[in-house]
């Protein structure tokens, strides 16, 4: 099955590609959107839902590492 794509936001992607690209549990990843911290999810169809990869690389990239980089 192909992944859907809308030419003004880019690829459609599903659950375990936003898992894989953020590092986060799937309980986590609901968790923050319930909390208004992580983009929502699409509703493709009654049982199908998708998030816009563009929206995953820009939280990803908006969020703080976890290291400072300096060295002591």
């Amino acid at each position: 099955m192909q992944t859907p794509v809308l030419p003004s936001h880019g690829r459609i992607i599903r659950i375990r590609e936003v898992i894989a690209m953020t590092g986060l549990s799937r309980s986590s990843i609901y968790a923050a959107i319930k909390q208004g911290t992580f983009p929502a999810q699409l509703k493709l169809s009654t049982r199908s839902s998708g998030w816009l990869e563009s929206e995953i690389i820009e939280w990803r990239e908006m969020r703080p590492r976890g290291r400072s980089g300096k060295t002591n």
